[in-house]
């Protein structure tokens, strides 16, 4: 696993969205900085605090013009599910063959209760207009992942 860092060149990528439709990364950087967040599963506990606290975030959110893309290895319907169950405002989108993950670096082994498989690793990156990584959000609980967020914006 090579994880991005800081300054380097975000991958460009286009992927369909809960509803089918395709997102493309560079008409969102369009309107402002992105925050793209990867997680692992869809209605599992600690994807769905974490997706829970950016929808309650919103509001700041959309003050400071930041996208927010949740991408997942999820098939689209699962997508759509998570959505309408959580009343998420933002956009989730499904890499089922884990292709962008793997451009951002975030596709690795894990190991969990004892077994070891790939998967996603649950890191947020927070790209520039001009498409570079502002950030790298790798330290964070799932509850409070949008406070870290928030934070960093803030200054």
């Amino acid at each position: 696993m090579n994880t991005l860092t800081k300054g380097c060149k975000a991958p460009l990528f286009s992927l369909l969205d809960q509803n089918g439709n395709s997102v493309a990364l560079t008409d969102c950087l369009k309107s402002g900085p992105v925050l793209v967040y990867f997680y692992p599963k869809a209605s599992t506990p600690g994807c769905t605090l974490q997706a829970c606290g950016l929808r309650d975030s919103k509001a700041q959110l959309d003050n400071l013009q930041v996208t927010v893309l949740g991408i997942s290895p999820d098939p689209i319907a699962k997508l759509a599910k998570f959505a309408e169950k959580q009343a998420l405002n933002f956009t989730l989108l499904s890499d089922e063959d884990h292709s962008v993950a793997d451009a951002f670096g975030v596709w690795g082994e894990k190991t969990f209760m004892g077994k070891t498989y790939d998967g996603i690793h649950r890191l947020s990156f927070l790209i520039n207009t001009d498409g570079t990584i502002a950030h790298v959000f790798d330290k964070f609980k799932t509850k409070d992942h949008h406070e870290v967020v928030l934070a960093q914006l803030a200054g």
